[in-house]
């Protein structure tokens, strides 16, 4: 503190909302007869972990001497709403200022100061904010024990948490699960031709050029115009190309690629899995690091891939104090050519949100692990390559046609690295590690070889820890409403400071399954997403929910929109979500798995899978999916039938919840047993 002010921080929320039974003691209770838990007014506490600091800051701001508060907090709905929380519990009730920061040089702090906003005009912003936090509350609290008291209808305790952005995710890990599981694979061939000509050789792919222009279609042929999908058809290419000669054509045309954007979180995470393997989680705990303790980078939790506007002096001034050997020449050339120049592709005011992209601070870093030295390398380098000119590449295309057989060949040789230089490129390298042999104006080539390749297709890839963060945060595409699709392309599911802890979270209920780089859902998860199909409430599984809201809210934030409406609209739905689950009383229907498994009671030749069993048709034998809070999946119960014992399994629950492994076996009843 001053003579002027006292400056404090909060380090995150500090303050959350109280949780039903702490709410009111009986309705506290998981069962039907309780939901739904609507409260007529919100209560809020400390979060217990970081309780010092609210005590702290409640203390400071009641002083005496202070005689107004500045909200200085991230410039966006999440930072009004730590404020708000906080101000509110605190029994705040002197004159409030906004301080509203999207660069943090000293002349833009300054002239924040200088122009400090009023309370009133941020009222919209904050009620915006305080609608998502109570929406997420009572959609999440109320349909996680609507869809528990379904589940545990049949006895035992099935605790299956819903939420408004963790569910949507693990829907598109399901849909992808299903794709796989109904794939059937169908065989082709692929002609591969070796061409010499006066100055070597070189290998041309076959394709069919009436297929090549269809290619906007989806099927298989129109896709892939190389595949051949009879064999017959294959050996007769090769009969009639083999030994002959063919004409030879080629185009000669030159590209440009400009480097990549600045990184965000979400586009680290996304790079850092597909490097290092590292998860999204581990990448935000590293980048945690290197920007608390080691101050090397700016703040790390950004959905923002630009700088402000009046960040040139600062990027030339940590360009300058880089000093690893490798990038010190390259981001010198930066300088020396005055490469940072005012350019909407790095510089934008209008597209930096609460925080700018993530770059280095200028610090020396100092100690750094092998982990953190790889993030912080390329933090570094994407840095320094931002501000070079683009990538020129010489692409050539060359044709050959032997009869009416067409033959493709591509090559692709760097001209002028540009940014590239900067991983280390050089110029007259090749991109694909293919440079064609000239060809002499005129020349024919001779086919000396061809090779028939045959290949299956295969299913969709599962999706990695990179390809999830994509789909998250292109999560806007997969709904249908041009305004909900608006509303949610800045912001897709989820935050970038949340995406990591919403995939962990999947995974630590036990939707999810991590398999080496790949997302595995689980028979838990897939029945979760059947549960909410099948009773009609699929809105909860679905982006379009996060759409909708997002929608409201911004229209909120504009001050078009009212929060008592808003608001409404939430209890409605969830009021809807809990009457669909108590009433329904029927089958639910979904794509359920047929195992090819003796019944071991009548020795029928398969299993049937349904909800809530796998059981014979034949004789009715069954095996109930869940056992002590566990889900068994179809893989299992095909084991633990053909063996009479499987496991040892994890993920079981004791009825105090605590988590234990255990073998199954089949008594001699049939009946699974511990």
């Amino acid at each position: 503190e001053n003579e002027d002010y006292v400056v404090s921080s909060a380090i995150g929320h500090l303050v959350e909302l109280c949780l039903p039974n702490e709410l009111d003691k009986k309705r506290g209770k998981w069962s039907f007869q309780n939901l739904p838990i609507i409260p007529q007014q919100f209560q809020l506490k400390p979060i217990s972990k970081s309780e010092d600091r609210f005590r702290l800051l409640k203390r400071l701001m009641k002083r005496s001497d202070v005689d107004i508060i500045i909200n200085a907090c991230d410039a966006g709905r999440e930072g009004e709403l730590i404020f708000r929380y906080l101000v509110q519990l605190a029994e705040i009730r002197k004159p409030m200022k906004r301080l509203w920061l999207q660069s943090m040089t000293d002349s833009a702090i300054k002239t924040a100061f200088q122009r400090l906003r009023s309370d009133e005009e941020l009222q919209p912003l904050a009620e915006a904010a305080v609608c998502r936090s109570e929406s997420d509350w009572l959609v999440g609290i109320n349909a996680t024990r609507a869809m528990t008291a379904f589940n545990s209808k049949v006895g035992g305790f099935q605790l299956t948490p819903v939420g408004r952005v963790q569910t949507p995710t693990l829907a598109i890990l399901v849909e992808r699960e299903q794709k796989i599981r109904s794939f059937e694979p169908k065989d082709y061939w692929e002609v591969f031709a070796d061409f010499d000509v006066q100055n070597g050789s070189f290998r041309g792919k076959w394709f069919d050029e009436k297929a090549e222009s269809r290619r906007s279609g989806n099927g298989e042929e129109e896709r892939h115009p190389e595949r051949i999908w009879d064999e017959s058809q294959a050996e007769l290419i090769q009969q009639k190309t083999l030994g002959k000669e063919g004409e030879i054509s080629e185009e000669k045309k030159p590209t440009s690629q400009t480097p990549p954007l600045l990184y965000d979180l979400t586009s680290l995470q996304r790079e850092a899995n597909s490097r290092f393997g590292f998860s999204a989680r581990r990448t935000l705990q590293i980048a945690q690091q290197l920007y608390e303790r080691h101050k090397v980078i700016t703040y790390p939790r950004t959905d923002s891939r630009y700088l402000p506007e009046d960040y040139l002096p600062a990027v030339t001034q940590v360009l300058n104090s880089l000093s690893d050997s490798t990038l010190k020449p390259h981001a010198q050339k930066v300088v020396r050519n005055s490469w940072v120049r005012p350019t909407k592709r790095i510089f934008d005011n209008a597209k930096v949100t609460d925080h700018n992209a993530i770059i280095p601070t200028g610090q020396a870093p100092r100690n750094l692990d092998e982990s953190q030295q790889k993030i912080f390398d390329m933090l570094a380098r994407r840095f320094v390559a931002v501000f070079h000119p683009p990538a020129h590449f010489e692409v050539t295309t060359r044709m050959t046609r032997v009869g009416e057989e067409a033959f493709k060949t591509e090559g692709k040789v760097i001209k002028d690295p540009g940014w590239l230089a900067v991983y280390g490129r050089q110029p007259g390298s090749d991109d694909e590690n293919d440079i064609l042999a000239e060809i002499v104006p005129g020349e024919r080539a001779q086919t000396r070889y061809v090779e028939i390749k045959p290949g299956k297709t295969k299913p969709p890839a599962r999706y990695t820890e990179a390809t999830l963060l994509t789909a998250m945060e292109s999560a806007g595409k997969l709904v249908d409403d041009e305004d909900l699709r608006e509303a949610m392309s800045a912001k897709g599911l989820g935050t970038p400071a949340t995406r990591a802890q919403i995939i962990e979270g999947l995974i630590l209920d036990g939707y999810l399954a991590r398999q080496g780089k790949e997302l595995i859902a689980t028979s838990k998860g897939i029945s979760l997403v059947t549960l909410l199909r099948g009773i009609g409430i699929d809105l909860l599984s679905s982006p379009e929910l996060t759409g909708e809201w997002e929608y409201q809210l911004k229209l909120m934030e504009q001050g078009s929109l009212e929060r008592p409406t808003f608001m409404s609209k939430i209890k409605d739905l969830t009021r809807e979500i809990v009457e669909k689950a108590k009433s329904f009383d029927s089958d639910i229907e979904g794509d359920y798995a047929t195992l090819d498994v003796q019944c071991p009671s009548c020795g029928a030749a398969r299993l049937k899978e349904d909800y809530r069993t796998y059981h014979c048709e034949s004789c009715g034998f069954r095996i109930f999916k869940n056992i002590a809070g566990r889900q068994l999946g179809p893989e299992e119960v095909k084991t633990l039938v053909t063996n009479g014992r499987v496991g040892p399994l994890d993920g079981f629950r004791s009825k105090t919840g605590k988590p234990f492994s255990a073998l199954l076996a089949l008594s001699k009843e049939k009946k699974p047993e511990f």
